[in-house]
């Protein structure tokens, strides 16, 4: 189906930001090891943690400040349409605060605010994964073509091949519906449909890594696979 490349190219481009994600924090959290004030920098990596859970949430269409909300205070979360965004923004600030104090080095406040802002990249093309669908009509062309060339094919096919048309109709006729299926599975690669991205599994490896940085001993455990589906 034509429609399945730019269905597939979403899905996997969406898988390609939340990898960029895990990487950015990763980095981000080394690098914060600079961070004299272990209080300061306790709330920036909880607030990268409530980052990951609140852009998850926003893109499965749930609340985002509840998502956040055991991650960081409420004077955080309130009053912001974008609560992911605002988690970057209050991120940011903290940096800037330990620069002007002189807690981090002015090339330690770039290399963090370079963090941010790819974080700041990867929720805008995952939002415009989210918010961007394929064409309807586009959609609804490919859909009755492939409707249309299903039920004329046993017509074409019943001289030459006799009896077989019917078996070689349904073989040809499953696989062109089958690649249509697949097509409307892979759109949203955002949902809690089992062929999603398994985004929830992604957050949890964030947790565990921002908890690891803390010195926390009771990590998360990895989330696993259920009837072979990972959310």
């Amino acid at each position: 189906s034509s429609c399945n490349r730019p269905c597939y190219d979403r899905w996997w481009e969406g898988r390609k930001a939340w990898g960029m994600m895990i990487i950015e924090i990763r980095s981000f959290i080394r690098e914060s090891a600079a961070i004299s004030d272990q209080s300061l920098r306790e709330d920036i990596l909880r607030s990268l943690c409530g980052f990951a859970h609140a852009l998850n949430a926003k893109l499965r269409n749930e609340h985002e400040a509840q998502a956040a909300s055991s991650w960081l205070s409420s004077d955080t979360l309130t009053s912001s349409h974008n609560v992911s965004d605002h988690i970057l923004q209050h991120i940011g600030a903290t940096c800037s605060r330990l620069a002007t104090d002189k807690m981090i080095s002015d090339v330690r406040y770039l290399v963090l605010v370079e963090r941010l802002n790819a974080l700041t990249q990867v929720q805008g093309i995952c939002e415009r994964i989210k918010t961007t669908p394929i064409p309807f009509p586009y959609s609804l062309l490919l859909h009755r073509t492939i409707y249309l060339f299903c039920i004329l094919l046993p017509f074409a096919m019943a001289e030459p091949l006799g009896w077989m048309a019917p078996v070689f109709t349904a073989i040809v006729s499953y696989t062109f519906l089958g690649l249509d299926t697949i097509s409307n599975e892979l759109e949203d690669p955002f949902g809690r449909e089992e062929n999603d991205l398994p985004t929830d599994a992604m957050v949890r490896v964030i947790e565990r890594d921002i908890l690891g940085a803390l010195d926390c001993k009771n990590l998360p455990p990895l989330r696993q696979p259920i009837n072979c589906i990972l959310s």
